[in-house]
């Protein structure tokens, strides 16, 4: 049996993880995934590897940055729950922050559609408004 039999290489782990290899290799750079040690002239994954990659995929699909994941996983799942709540806390309050950003932009942006469909001469209101101090966009 080969000793490498429950390992893969990058291009296997970033396929399995469904990401990228230049993916993990970002994730290695930024300290969040370890490097493991060469055998030879290839590096092989372990299931732990795996692990920590799925970990920060779900991470970042729950808005985290690359630096809360980082705390995250430094985080002991029993002892420190209060920690990672209160970090989840604040990442919704940025979350509901951002929303409330988009819902903004997503009304001034109907409005300018609305104005450049009521008529046909002019110039066009959606890009005097992006040239323009005092347009609907701030309003």
């Amino acid at each position: 049996m080969d000793e490498h039999s429950n390992e893969v290489t990058i291009g296997k782990l970033a396929s399995h993880a469904r990401v990228g290899v230049e993916t993990v290799r970002y994730y290695q750079r930024s300290g969040l995934l370890e490097v493991p040690s060469p055998q030879g002239k290839v590096r092989y994954y372990g299931g732990e590897h795996l692990r920590r990659l799925t970990f920060i995929k779900k991470a970042k699909l729950a808005g985290f940055t690359l630096k809360e994941i980082g705390q995250l996983l430094d985080f002991d799942a029993r002892a420190e729950r209060s920690q990672v709540r209160a970090l989840a806390e604040q990442r919704l309050a940025q979350i509901d922050q951002q929303l409330e950003t988009l819902m903004t932009a997503r009304s001034s942006l109907t409005k300018l559609v609305i104005a450049c469909g009521s008529g046909e001469s002019g110039p066009c209101p959606i890009l005097e408004a992006f040239e323009s101090d005092d347009s609907i966009i701030d309003k």
